[in-house]
């Protein structure tokens, strides 16, 4: 018997949706990375998008443990000299509420193009309304 190989064109994904209001960004990062990858469903093949898209409301209610809101720095550098600029987990949450999450699962994918291809298919939005209910998106409890 043959090893089972998907092919991107016979590919079926979902739509799901879910509800980061009070969830704890690490352990709901890595939930959402492995259903972006496709690690959930048995026809998962390394170097093929197999995985699903992902709704996320609510991002700006997520909550890390500890003192990480005040303690958590991310960095950006301009590409001048002294450019660096650091930001709180707290001062993020409150520029742009999805980019913590979307770092935090962007860390988990792999690099290069189907990476990018993969975080594509996640969709963060503020607040509980969002523009996809077309898809018919499932509830994805975590």
């Amino acid at each position: 018997m043959k090893t089972f190989s998907a092919k991107a064109h016979e590919v079926k994904r979902e739509w799901l949706i879910v509800d980061a209001a009070d969830k704890v960004l690490g352990r709901l990062a890595t939930e959402i990375a492995r259903r972006l990858r496709g690690k959930h469903k048995p026809e998962f093949t390394p170097h093929v998008d197999t995985g699903d898209y992902i709704v996320v409301t609510n991002v700006e209610k997520l909550r890390v443990t500890g003192n990480k809101a005040e303690d958590k720095v991310y960095y950006r550098h301009t590409g001048y000299p002294g450019g660096i600029y650091e930001s709180s987990f707290t001062q993020m949450q409150k520029r742009f509420p999805g980019r913590v999450l979307e770092k935090a699962v962007k860390g988990m994918l792999p690099k290069g193009p189907l990476g990018y291809a993969m975080l594509k298919k996640m969709k963060c939005y503020a607040g509980e309304t969002h523009p996809h209910a077309a898809q018919q998106p499932k509830v994805l409890e975590l």
